[in-house]
């Protein structure tokens, strides 16, 4: 359904650093960089994750209310991707661990990027 996500930066350099560690623990990696842009995908495959200065020359700002949820295939690379987020000058929003009311195994970890964008990363299997 979804064919690819942006979020705003205000240093894109500073965002590349900080992208390049936190979705390491994914597999997922830049595949196209600019001075206004960098693409992030898993290798040989489409970019999902667009991270760019605003088009309109205005600051990036992080929605009141919006999220991004990274998909992981195991808890080790929730808690990897958390810990090289906050390593990276990310903010915790929710250290990883099991939410139970989203299911029996959704096991979550919460955190903010250099410009405040929220994201998640969840792992929905028993491991």
């Amino acid at each position: 359904m979804i064919s690819y996500v942006t979020l705003g930066s205000n240093d894109r350099r500073a965002a590349k650093a900080f992208y390049d560690a936190a979705l390491a623990p994914l597999g997922l990696k830049p595949g196209y960089a600019d001075d206004e842009m960098v693409g992030y995908g898993p290798e040989g495959g489409e970019t999902q994750l667009w991270i760019v200065q605003p088009f309109n020359g205005l600051d990036a700002t992080a929605g009141n209310g919006t999220m991004l949820g990274l998909a992981a295939s195991t808890r080790a690379q929730v808690d990897a991707v958390h810990a090289a987020a906050l390593a990276g000058g990310g903010r915790d929003e929710g250290r990883p661990g099991l939410r139970e009311s989203y299911g029996p195994n959704f096991y979550a970890a919460y955190f903010r990027d250099l410009d405040g964008n929220k994201l998640s990363v969840v792992c929905r299997s028993p491991a």
